[in-house]
């Protein structure tokens, strides 16, 4: 018989974010609505103090996000502002090594972890629900990589082998290339979601996976994560997610004043 889950929850408030533990459930909530959730350094750094300090007793991660929308992205003003502090580029491979570690604390995570999202989800955004093993939304959720368009290549969190590996290379060039925005219902049939509801089914379909998920064997559960993720990772054939700090940091201090581009137009 699996062990008994406990009942009581805590709540705790970050700068960024509300987490709470209830039981064996551990619920982040990217908690900026104001911008929109907004992937800031300190949102990074307050996902990686949950993830790397998770209670062991933990099976299932919740991600979702306060207010209208999951996640609008990363914050360009920041990504300026460490280009502006440092044109070599220290700042933005900074930021993007705590995008990857969070990408895989998620995607490496013993416990189930499962993107709740609704609204938009664009960018940085997506890159965090994709590196989740489940994925429920919103029937009015809406998802974009505008990357391209912005000057900035499709390297954060390691996205694109993501991508490549869920969706297939002729749907992920198409989405990357163009940039177009699209909705849950063709995100479902892509496989980035697994279920769509309406927004206010929204958490009841998330408990559905968890429940069962939670009575389930830790030591099972541990090790049958572990080999998805190993069998997921040799289908790619090569990750090289570890790049991708450093492609982000060689392309915008590439992209300066001088060199026939504009760096606030990149960013």
């Amino acid at each position: 018989m699996p062990p008994s889950v406990p009942s009581v929850a805590e709540t705790v408030l970050l700068k960024t974010l509300r987490v709470q533990q209830n039981g064996a459930v551990l619920s982040i909530e990217l908690n900026t609505p104001e911008d929109g959730n907004l992937v800031t350094d300190q949102m990074l750094q307050d996902l990686l103090t949950v993830l790397d300090g998770q209670d062991p007793g933990v099976r299932v991660v919740v991600l979702s996000g306060a207010g209208e929308d999951f996640c609008v992205g990363g914050d360009r003003a920041a990504l300026a502002g460490h280009l502006a502090e440092d044109p070599g580029g220290a700042g933005i491979r900074a930021y993007g090594n705590r995008a990857r570690r969070v990408c895989e604390a998620l995607t490496r995570n013993p416990a189930v972890t499962v993107a709740a999202v609704h609204g938009r989800v664009i960018g940085a955004g997506f890159a965090l629900a994709l590196a989740c093993d489940l994925r429920a939304g919103a029937d009015t959720a809406t998802f974009r990589l505008p990357e391209l368009a912005l000057g900035v290549p499709a390297a954060w969190g390691g996205l694109l082998p993501r991508l490549l590996s869920e969706v297939g290379p002729a749907r992920a060039r198409e989405l990357v290339l163009t940039g177009r925005e699209f909705g849950a219902r063709e995100a479902l049939g892509l496989s980035l979601l697994q279920r769509v509801v309406p927004w206010a089914d929204l958490d009841a379909a998330v408990a559905a996976w968890t429940r069962p998920v939670v009575r389930r064997p830790g030591g099972a559960l541990r090790v049958t994560k572990a080999l998805l993720n190993a069998y997921g990772v040799g289908s790619r054939l090569a990750d090289a997610t570890g790049l991708d700090a450093e492609l982000l940091a060689s392309v915008l201090t590439s992209e300066q004043p001088g060199t026939g581009r504009r760096t606030g137009h990149l960013l």
